[in-house]
Protein backbone atom coordinates (compact mmCIF):
# COMPACT_ATOMS: atom_id res chain seq x y z
CA UNK A 1 0.00 0.00 0.00
CA UNK A 2 1.62 3.59 -1.13
CA UNK A 3 1.86 5.93 2.00
CA UNK A 4 -0.82 8.91 1.85
CA UNK A 5 0.49 11.72 2.82
CA UNK A 6 -3.00 14.22 3.76
CA UNK A 7 -3.67 17.22 5.84
CA UNK A 8 -6.34 18.09 8.53
CA UNK A 9 -7.23 21.43 9.06
CA UNK A 10 -8.41 22.00 12.81
CA UNK A 11 -8.78 24.28 15.43
CA UNK A 12 -6.96 24.57 18.22
CA UNK A 13 -9.13 23.80 20.70
CA UNK A 14 -8.17 20.98 24.01
CA UNK A 15 -9.18 18.23 22.04
CA UNK A 16 -7.46 18.78 19.26
CA UNK A 17 -3.99 20.28 20.67
CA UNK A 18 -2.98 16.13 20.39
CA UNK A 19 -2.98 16.13 17.18
CA UNK A 20 -0.77 19.34 17.06
CA UNK A 21 1.23 17.73 19.89
CA UNK A 22 1.47 14.66 17.44
CA UNK A 23 0.67 12.17 20.58
CA UNK A 24 -1.99 10.31 18.56
CA UNK A 25 -0.68 7.34 17.21
CA UNK A 26 -1.67 7.87 12.80
CA UNK A 27 -2.46 4.46 11.28
CA UNK A 28 0.57 2.98 9.50
CA UNK A 29 1.16 4.31 6.13
CA UNK A 30 -0.22 7.19 6.95
CA UNK A 31 1.24 10.73 7.19
CA UNK A 32 -1.33 12.81 8.67
CA UNK A 33 -0.41 16.86 8.73
CA UNK A 34 -2.38 18.93 11.14
CA UNK A 35 -3.03 22.24 10.12
CA UNK A 36 -4.15 25.10 12.27
CA UNK A 37 -7.01 26.75 10.13
CA UNK A 38 -8.99 29.52 11.90
CA UNK A 39 -12.61 29.75 11.00
CA UNK A 40 -13.99 32.94 12.38
CA UNK A 41 -10.74 35.00 11.71
CA UNK A 42 -9.81 33.83 7.88
CA UNK A 43 -5.77 33.07 7.81
CA UNK A 44 -5.31 33.01 4.03
CA UNK A 45 -6.45 35.36 0.77
CA UNK A 46 -9.62 36.26 3.51
CA UNK A 47 -11.04 33.08 2.97
CA UNK A 48 -11.36 31.17 6.16
CA UNK A 49 -11.53 27.21 7.01
CA UNK A 50 -15.41 26.21 5.85
CA UNK A 51 -14.59 28.39 2.57
CA UNK A 52 -11.10 26.93 2.02
CA UNK A 53 -12.27 23.16 2.44
CA UNK A 54 -16.07 23.52 0.64
CA UNK A 55 -15.25 26.17 -2.34
CA UNK A 56 -10.89 25.62 -3.16
CA UNK A 57 -10.89 21.41 -1.83
CA UNK A 58 -7.77 22.54 -0.17
CA UNK A 59 -8.05 20.29 2.86
CA UNK A 60 -7.62 16.27 2.41
CA UNK A 61 -9.43 16.35 5.80
CA UNK A 62 -11.34 19.64 7.99
CA UNK A 63 -13.42 20.28 10.91
CA UNK A 64 -16.23 21.86 8.99
CA UNK A 65 -19.73 23.47 9.21
CA UNK A 66 -22.58 21.04 10.07
CA UNK A 67 -24.83 23.96 8.45
CA UNK A 68 -22.81 23.92 5.40
CA UNK A 69 -22.12 19.97 5.00
CA UNK A 70 -25.87 19.49 5.35
CA UNK A 71 -26.21 22.39 2.39
CA UNK A 72 -23.30 20.81 0.46
CA UNK A 73 -24.98 16.98 1.05
CA UNK A 74 -28.39 17.95 -0.38
CA UNK A 75 -26.33 19.62 -3.40
CA UNK A 76 -24.16 16.39 -3.78
CA UNK A 77 -21.09 18.25 -3.24
CA UNK A 78 -17.70 15.40 -3.15
CA UNK A 79 -17.74 15.82 0.56
CA UNK A 80 -18.20 13.19 3.12
CA UNK A 81 -18.12 13.48 7.14
CA UNK A 82 -17.49 10.72 10.05
CA UNK A 83 -20.17 11.36 13.01
CA UNK A 84 -17.05 13.10 15.32
CA UNK A 85 -17.92 16.72 16.30
CA UNK A 86 -15.35 18.28 17.82
CA UNK A 87 -17.33 21.79 18.20
CA UNK A 88 -20.79 22.37 20.11
CA UNK A 89 -22.38 25.19 21.45
CA UNK A 90 -25.69 26.41 23.24
CA UNK A 91 -27.82 29.01 21.23
CA UNK A 92 -28.28 30.73 24.62
CA UNK A 93 -25.58 31.45 25.32
CA UNK A 94 -24.79 33.49 22.13
CA UNK A 95 -28.20 35.50 22.21
CA UNK A 96 -27.09 39.57 23.20
CA UNK A 97 -29.17 42.69 23.06
CA UNK A 98 -28.82 46.31 23.38
CA UNK A 99 -29.51 46.95 27.19
CA UNK A 100 -32.07 50.01 26.12
CA UNK A 101 -33.73 48.29 22.96
CA UNK A 102 -36.85 47.04 25.80
CA UNK A 103 -36.16 43.32 24.91
CA UNK A 104 -36.98 41.21 28.39
CA UNK A 105 -37.59 37.65 26.62
CA UNK A 106 -37.46 35.93 22.96
CA UNK A 107 -40.99 36.81 22.03
CA UNK A 108 -39.53 40.59 22.09
CA UNK A 109 -37.29 40.07 19.13
CA UNK A 110 -40.49 39.66 16.96
CA UNK A 111 -40.13 43.15 14.38
CA UNK A 112 -36.51 43.83 15.68
CA UNK A 113 -33.06 44.30 13.76
CA UNK A 114 -30.94 41.42 14.80
CA UNK A 115 -27.10 40.96 13.77
CA UNK A 116 -26.33 37.43 12.15
CA UNK A 117 -23.29 36.19 10.96
CA UNK A 118 -24.79 34.79 7.90
CA UNK A 119 -27.77 32.71 7.30
CA UNK A 120 -25.95 29.37 7.32
CA UNK A 121 -23.50 29.99 9.83
CA UNK A 122 -24.50 27.01 12.29
CA UNK A 123 -25.11 29.29 15.38
CA UNK A 124 -27.77 30.80 13.27
CA UNK A 125 -29.69 27.71 12.10
CA UNK A 126 -29.23 26.38 15.37
CA UNK A 127 -30.78 29.51 17.14
CA UNK A 128 -33.59 30.61 14.48
CA UNK A 129 -34.47 26.80 15.13
CA UNK A 130 -34.23 26.63 18.59
CA UNK A 131 -36.50 30.58 18.08
CA UNK A 132 -39.12 29.12 16.47
CA UNK A 133 -39.65 25.47 17.51
CA UNK A 134 -38.43 26.16 21.56
CA UNK A 135 -39.49 29.75 22.04
CA UNK A 136 -42.79 30.05 19.63
CA UNK A 137 -40.57 33.05 17.94
CA UNK A 138 -41.13 32.75 14.17
CA UNK A 139 -37.97 33.90 12.39
CA UNK A 140 -39.42 35.25 9.38
CA UNK A 141 -40.85 37.78 11.98
CA UNK A 142 -37.68 39.29 12.61
CA UNK A 143 -35.63 41.44 10.73
CA UNK A 144 -32.34 40.22 9.82
CA UNK A 145 -28.99 42.38 9.38
CA UNK A 146 -26.01 40.10 7.54
CA UNK A 147 -22.14 40.70 8.82
CA UNK A 148 -20.79 38.37 6.37
CA UNK A 149 -21.34 36.19 2.77
CA UNK A 150 -23.13 32.85 2.95
CA UNK A 151 -19.87 30.17 3.00
CA UNK A 152 -21.91 28.30 0.27
CA UNK A 153 -24.93 30.35 -2.58
CA UNK A 154 -27.76 30.83 -1.39
CA UNK A 155 -31.00 31.75 -3.17
CA UNK A 156 -33.30 34.76 -2.58
CA UNK A 157 -35.26 34.80 0.85
CA UNK A 158 -38.16 36.09 -0.70
CA UNK A 159 -40.76 37.27 2.43
CA UNK A 160 -37.97 38.09 4.58
CA UNK A 161 -36.66 41.25 6.00
CA UNK A 162 -32.57 40.57 5.18
CA UNK A 163 -30.21 43.91 4.83
CA UNK A 164 -26.67 43.16 4.76
CA UNK A 165 -24.41 45.58 7.91
CA UNK A 166 -22.51 48.40 5.52
CA UNK A 167 -19.47 47.60 4.21
CA UNK A 168 -16.36 48.08 6.69
CA UNK A 169 -18.79 48.68 10.06
CA UNK A 170 -17.96 47.54 13.18
CA UNK A 171 -20.25 44.95 14.32
CA UNK A 172 -19.81 45.29 17.85
CA UNK A 173 -20.94 48.99 17.47
CA UNK A 174 -23.94 48.31 15.54
CA UNK A 175 -25.22 46.63 19.00
CA UNK A 176 -23.57 48.78 21.24
CA UNK A 177 -24.97 51.94 19.68
CA UNK A 178 -28.10 50.44 19.23
CA UNK A 179 -28.53 50.56 15.21
CA UNK A 180 -29.62 47.02 16.13
CA UNK A 181 -31.45 45.54 18.90
CA UNK A 182 -29.49 42.31 18.84
CA UNK A 183 -26.38 39.95 17.94
CA UNK A 184 -26.42 35.91 17.41
CA UNK A 185 -22.89 34.77 16.86
CA UNK A 186 -20.92 32.16 17.42
CA UNK A 187 -17.80 34.51 18.46
CA UNK A 188 -19.50 37.33 20.21
CA UNK A 189 -16.71 40.03 19.50
CA UNK A 190 -14.75 41.38 22.58
CA UNK A 191 -16.45 44.86 22.59
CA UNK A 192 -19.88 43.25 22.64
CA UNK A 193 -18.83 41.06 25.83
CA UNK A 194 -16.96 44.03 27.22
CA UNK A 195 -19.70 46.61 27.40
CA UNK A 196 -21.63 45.61 29.83
CA UNK A 197 -23.76 48.86 30.90
CA UNK A 198 -24.81 48.66 27.31
CA UNK A 199 -24.87 44.95 26.04
CA UNK A 200 -26.45 42.32 28.05
CA UNK A 201 -27.62 38.76 27.45
CA UNK A 202 -30.51 38.20 26.08
CA UNK A 203 -31.56 35.19 29.02
CA UNK A 204 -30.06 36.62 32.67
CA UNK A 205 -29.10 33.06 33.48
CA UNK A 206 -28.00 31.31 30.24
CA UNK A 207 -26.34 28.26 32.32
CA UNK A 208 -29.84 27.74 33.89
CA UNK A 209 -31.47 28.05 30.14
CA UNK A 210 -28.98 26.05 28.27
CA UNK A 211 -29.33 23.01 30.83
CA UNK A 212 -33.20 23.53 30.50
CA UNK A 213 -32.71 22.48 26.87
CA UNK A 214 -30.30 20.21 26.96
CA UNK A 215 -32.70 18.09 29.28
CA UNK A 216 -35.41 18.70 27.17
CA UNK A 217 -33.63 17.49 24.18
CA UNK A 218 -30.78 15.12 25.45
CA UNK A 219 -28.18 16.45 23.68
CA UNK A 220 -25.71 19.36 23.89
CA UNK A 221 -25.71 21.47 19.99
CA UNK A 222 -23.42 19.86 17.01
CA UNK A 223 -21.51 22.70 15.65
CA UNK A 224 -18.91 21.35 13.25
CA UNK A 225 -17.85 17.58 12.04
CA UNK A 226 -15.08 15.94 10.42
CA UNK A 227 -15.48 15.89 6.54
CA UNK A 228 -13.09 14.20 3.57
CA UNK A 229 -12.88 15.15 0.49
CA UNK A 230 -14.63 12.12 -1.06
CA UNK A 231 -12.20 10.83 -4.04
CA UNK A 232 -9.96 10.14 -0.60
CA UNK A 233 -12.26 8.28 1.20
CA UNK A 234 -13.33 6.34 -1.51
CA UNK A 235 -10.47 5.10 -2.72
CA UNK A 236 -9.20 4.65 1.18
CA UNK A 237 -12.02 3.47 2.96
CA UNK A 238 -10.71 2.43 5.84
CA UNK A 239 -10.26 6.06 6.74
CA UNK A 240 -12.94 6.50 8.01
CA UNK A 241 -12.93 4.62 10.91
CA UNK A 242 -9.01 4.85 11.32
CA UNK A 243 -9.80 8.86 11.85
CA UNK A 244 -13.03 8.63 13.92
CA UNK A 245 -10.12 6.14 16.39
CA UNK A 246 -7.74 9.53 16.44
CA UNK A 247 -10.45 11.52 17.20
CA UNK A 248 -11.80 9.65 20.05
CA UNK A 249 -7.90 9.48 21.27
CA UNK A 250 -7.11 12.68 21.46
CA UNK A 251 -10.36 13.69 23.08
CA UNK A 252 -9.43 10.99 25.80
CA UNK A 253 -5.76 12.88 26.06
CA UNK A 254 -7.04 16.20 26.61
CA UNK A 255 -10.22 15.27 29.15
CA UNK A 256 -6.76 14.16 31.35
CA UNK A 257 -5.50 17.56 30.71
CA UNK A 258 -7.80 18.74 33.23
CA UNK A 259 -6.73 15.75 36.02
CA UNK A 260 -4.26 18.54 36.73
CA UNK A 261 -6.52 21.90 38.48
CA UNK A 262 -3.37 23.68 37.03
CA UNK A 263 -4.17 23.05 33.59
CA UNK A 264 -5.98 25.87 32.39
CA UNK A 265 -5.77 29.99 33.24
CA UNK A 266 -9.48 29.28 34.72
CA UNK A 267 -9.02 28.75 38.36
CA UNK A 268 -11.59 26.79 38.73
CA UNK A 269 -11.28 24.70 35.75
CA UNK A 270 -10.98 21.60 37.72
CA UNK A 271 -14.49 21.78 39.30
CA UNK A 272 -15.89 23.17 36.33
CA UNK A 273 -15.90 19.99 34.57
CA UNK A 274 -16.70 18.28 37.67
CA UNK A 275 -19.61 20.27 37.75
CA UNK A 276 -20.63 19.55 33.69
CA UNK A 277 -20.20 16.30 34.63
CA UNK A 278 -22.72 15.91 37.39
CA UNK A 279 -25.19 17.98 35.11
CA UNK A 280 -24.61 17.00 31.52
CA UNK A 281 -23.47 13.52 31.98
CA UNK A 282 -19.89 11.96 32.07
CA UNK A 283 -19.36 13.04 28.22
CA UNK A 284 -21.47 15.32 26.40
CA UNK A 285 -19.12 14.84 23.49
CA UNK A 286 -20.22 11.72 21.73
CA UNK A 287 -19.41 10.39 18.46
CA UNK A 288 -21.41 7.94 16.40
CA UNK A 289 -24.68 8.42 15.04
CA UNK A 290 -26.57 6.35 17.69
CA UNK A 291 -25.83 8.85 19.65
CA UNK A 292 -26.03 11.75 17.55
CA UNK A 293 -29.55 11.09 15.36
CA UNK A 294 -31.54 12.97 16.93
CA UNK A 295 -29.52 16.20 17.55
CA UNK A 296 -28.74 15.68 13.35
CA UNK A 297 -32.59 15.29 12.90
CA UNK A 298 -33.83 18.27 14.33
CA UNK A 299 -30.92 20.20 12.23
CA UNK A 300 -32.32 18.74 9.39
CA UNK A 301 -35.46 19.92 10.07
CA UNK A 302 -34.29 23.38 10.88
CA UNK A 303 -32.62 23.81 7.64
CA UNK A 304 -35.47 22.72 6.41
CA UNK A 305 -38.11 25.28 7.67
CA UNK A 306 -35.30 27.92 7.40
CA UNK A 307 -34.92 27.31 3.40
CA UNK A 308 -31.46 25.94 3.45
CA UNK A 309 -32.56 22.90 2.34
CA UNK A 310 -34.92 21.96 -0.82
CA UNK A 311 -36.20 18.35 0.80
CA UNK A 312 -34.99 16.21 3.79
CA UNK A 313 -31.63 14.89 3.72
CA UNK A 314 -31.92 11.46 5.35
CA UNK A 315 -28.66 11.63 8.34
CA UNK A 316 -27.12 8.64 6.67
CA UNK A 317 -26.31 10.99 3.26
CA UNK A 318 -23.94 13.02 5.35
CA UNK A 319 -21.64 9.94 6.66
CA UNK A 320 -19.59 7.63 5.04
CA UNK A 321 -21.53 4.37 4.68
CA UNK A 322 -18.54 2.54 6.72
CA UNK A 323 -20.19 4.98 10.04
CA UNK A 324 -23.96 3.90 9.55
CA UNK A 325 -24.01 1.49 11.97
CA UNK A 326 -21.43 3.30 14.50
Amino acid sequence: MADLNLTIALERYDRHVPFFMGSVKTPPGVTLRPLEVGMSHPCRDGIARHERFLRNNEFDIAETSLSSHVIATSRGAPFVGIPVFPRRLFSQNHMFVNASAGIDKPQDLIGRRVLIRSFQTTMTVLALGDLTFDYSVPWRQIRWVLASDEALPLGEREGISVERAPAGSDVSRLLIDGEVDAMIFPHPPAAVLAARDRVRPLFCDRRTEALGYFRRHGYYPIMHLIAFRRPIIEAHPWLAPAIMGMWEEAKAQSRKFYDDPGYAQLAFARNELEVQEAEMAADPWPSGLAANRRNLEDFIQYSLDQGLIDQPVAVEQMFHQSMWNR
